[in-house]
């Protein structure tokens, strides 16, 4: 039995049709392959099946946080789940972390972060835009981890209110005009990072990197190509995502020199 409220994964038996729905007490999902009855779904359970009113079958899973990312309602371009592992391990985001983001968008990262730092952590998330912070808060609510979220509606020239943060990421189009905001929060030793679309933004932001000195500076690009399953005809699928953006990080550090 699954609780109204959650959000559950439908798959097609047949079809490549997929859909991830809340569901409702008297909710139904329209599809072109008929009609589900939410009530249905909520008796068979995960990892269970259901049958559309005229008889297509799905299956029904808990859908990973993955699957929530793709499908999540935007207003702008988001981070894909290729660049956010990467992003979680580089900056090393765990249970407990304090974590500060800006350029809230669509809360597709915000949602990331909230998920990965627990109900020990906190994610800290600036946009001036507040249309945007309203849509990100709904889909950080929706999957369950709004209350790890402070959302912070302005412009961060003047700096940030929080210090000696864990982690720092940088979505905005500008991230070189930041830096001294962003060094004075960050702890010293700690890693932040950035995305950035176009050579130019990358040129212009590592010298302001080496100009603030910051170290371990990474450039990197990550690709991603689905396989065929079809274990008579293995190979890489038609299509693939493409160009989606480019991921710098680097090390915040002091003046302090503890030699003699």
């Amino acid at each position: 039995m699954i609780d109204s409220g959650s959000l559950v994964f439908l798959s097609s038996a047949e079809k490549k049709d997929t859909f991830l729905i809340s569901l409702e007490e008297g909710g139904k999902l329209e599809t072109r392959l008929g009609v589900i009855l939410h009530e249905d779904v909520m008796r068979a359970g995960f990892g269970g099946r259901v049958r559309s009113h005229n008889g297509n079958l799905f299956y029904i899973t808990k859908p990973s946080l993955g699957e929530y990312l793709r499908r999540i309602k935007r207003r702008t371009q988001i981070v894909f789940p290729k660049e956010a592992g990467y992003i979680l391990l580089q900056l090393d985001v765990k249970p407990g972390a304090r974590v500060l983001e800006c350029g809230t968008g669509s809360g597709g990262m915000t949602t990331v972060f909230a998920h990965f730092v627990g109900d020990e952590g906190r994610v800290y998330s600036y946009d001036e835009r507040g249309e945007f912070v309203e849509l990100a808060r709904r889909n950080c609510k929706r999957w369950k981890v709004d209350h790890r979220v402070e959302f912070k509606t302005r412009n961060i020239s003047e700096g940030f209110d929080e210090v000696n943060v864990d982690a720092l990421f940088l979505d905005l189009p500008d991230p070189w005009n930041y830096l001294i905001q962003a060094r004075k929060a960050l702890a010293p030793g700690r890693r932040m990072g950035a995305l950035l679309p176009t050579f130019n933004q990358i040129e212009r932001f590592l010298r302001a990197l080496q100009e603030k000195g910051f170290i371990d500076v990474e450039v990197i690009e990550i690709f991603h190509r689905n396989l065929k399953t079809d274990p008579n005809r293995i190979r890489p699928e038609d299509r693939m995502i493409g160009h989606t953006g480019y991921l710098i990080f680097a090390t915040s550090v002091t003046d302090v020199d503890g030699g003699v």
